[in-house]
């Protein structure tokens, strides 16, 4: 009897291990880390002109780390600031980790595409940017388009119009009647095709064919610009984008040897749009010792505050971050692309 007592002590070190084991490297199904995932001067992925910059100072696009979550980074985000833990539909949209990433590269291609057409634009350079119709990200359940359009299909018209954004497609489908039918031209895998369905309501209360969408765009131009962002994506790094490409292309320098960080999406009007995951973004150029972080001026709208009265802009989220964090970092808000133009040249 006390032999067996004595096997049964060896068992108790042996399901620690394994307890250790599933508590650090075994998620746990549905939830989500996100962290401040560093800041990255821009150049180590951004060439124009086939020129290397070697200006003092630097662009830098600002990131979050999201990674499904165990037991033991839940614990830890509890513990450590600017850490939180999500739900998988809160992280990715209830996407699969396949096609929230291809979803990523989707933004990551617009805002790339804006950011070129904006800063050559606004440098007096020749570009051309066409409208190819807009990216399916997502089809919702109640969409009579459901199991017809597919992630990576392109949206290219509706009743046979049309359209230069998606903003323009979808003021058309509110426009239209709740049960109107509609038919949506499309392309999928390389072949134009058509379907017909009926407009629904959206959660948001408007009229739409409810698909999640960005637009597909192609920018001409003879500048040589390329970028090199394999495993990043998303809009996020639009502005910041723009304003190194700018820089780039004109003769005065605007960077003045400061490390600049920040983070907005970049619209065709120049305007900068919010993101999600501001006050990690600022966590994370406070620890390069950025200078300035520019963030979107936008301000949250009466459905939106209404809808989550805990919300915040990105501009009041970076100056809590700021606060917490005790950095000597300037946030500046933007309402476009000029203005953080504007700001660096006067300051």
């Amino acid at each position: 009897m006390a032999k067996l007592k004595k096997h049964k002590w060896w068992l108790v070190p042996a399901l620690a291990l394994i307890a250790l084991f599933y508590a650090v490297f075994v998620p746990i199904g549905g939830y989500y880390l996100e962290m401040p995932g560093g800041a990255y001067d821009i150049r180590t992925v951004l060439t124009v002109n086939d020129q290397e910059d070697t200006d003092d100072g630097s662009y830098n696009f600002v990131a979050v780390t999201v990674s499904r979550a165990t037991v033991a980074q839940m614990v830890y985000a509890w513990l450590t600031p600017f850490t939180d833990v999500s739900t998988e539909e809160e992280a990715t949209g209830g996407q699969s980790q396949e096609d929230f990433w291809r979803i990523s590269q989707f933004y990551m291609e617009t805002s790339q595409n804006e950011a070129i057409h904006q800063a050559l634009k606004l440098a007096g350079k020749d570009v051309t940017i066409s409208y190819k119709g807009v990216y399916v990200l997502d089809v919702n359940e109640d969409s009579t388009f459901k199991d017809i359009l597919h992630l990576a299909d392109t949206v290219t018209g509706i009743n046979g119009k049309t359209f230069n954004s998606s903003k323009e497609l979808i003021d058309y489908v509110g426009s239209q009647a709740l049960g109107d039918k509609v038919t949506v031209q499309y392309t999928s895998q390389g072949e134009n095709l058509s379907a017909e369905g009926k407009i629904i309501k959206l959660k948001n209360g408007k009229n739409g064919i409810g698909i999640g969408l960005v637009d597909h765009t192609e920018v001409s131009t003879d500048v040589p610009i390329d970028f090199a962002t394999a495993g990043v994506g998303g809009p996020s790094a639009g502005l910041m984008f723009t304003l190194d490409i700018y820089d780039q292309l004109i003769d005065e320098d605007l960077r003045k040897g400061r490390v600049i960080a920040g983070t907005g999406t970049i619209e065709p009007d120049g305007t900068v749009g919010m993101v999600g995951g501001v006050d990690k973004k600022v966590a994370s150029a406070h620890k390069i010792g950025a200078k300035i972080f520019f963030v979107s001026a936008k301000e949250l709208t009466a459905e939106e505050k209404q809808a989550a009265p805990n919300l915040k802009s990105n501009y009041e989220d970076a100056l809590s971050a700021a606060k917490e964090l005790g950095t000597d970092m300037t946030i500046v808000p933007v309402k476009t692309v000029q203005d953080a133009i504007a700001y660096l040249k006067k300051n």
